[in-house]
């Protein structure tokens, strides 16, 4: 794994076209087939997702506009 394969949620959430809250409710456990165990991770106050788990879940990055 890479330093750029984790991310925190609002990077993700640019990155990938969702909002923070609906990925914090991920890692919340409140979404149907979410991240699992090792995708994602409380760091103090801040969520961190891998990219691993933002393409399982949400399919490949969108690149561009």
């Amino acid at each position: 794994m890479e330093f750029n394969d984790v991310m925190t949620l609002e990077e993700a959430a640019e990155r990938w076209k969702k909002t923070s809250d609906a990925l914090r409710q991920n890692c919340l456990g409140r979404v149907k087939n979410g991240f699992r165990k090792g995708e994602y991770r409380k760091s103090g106050r801040v969520w961190l997702v891998t990219r691993a788990g933002m393409e399982r879940v949400y399919g490949k990055e969108i690149k561009g506009k």
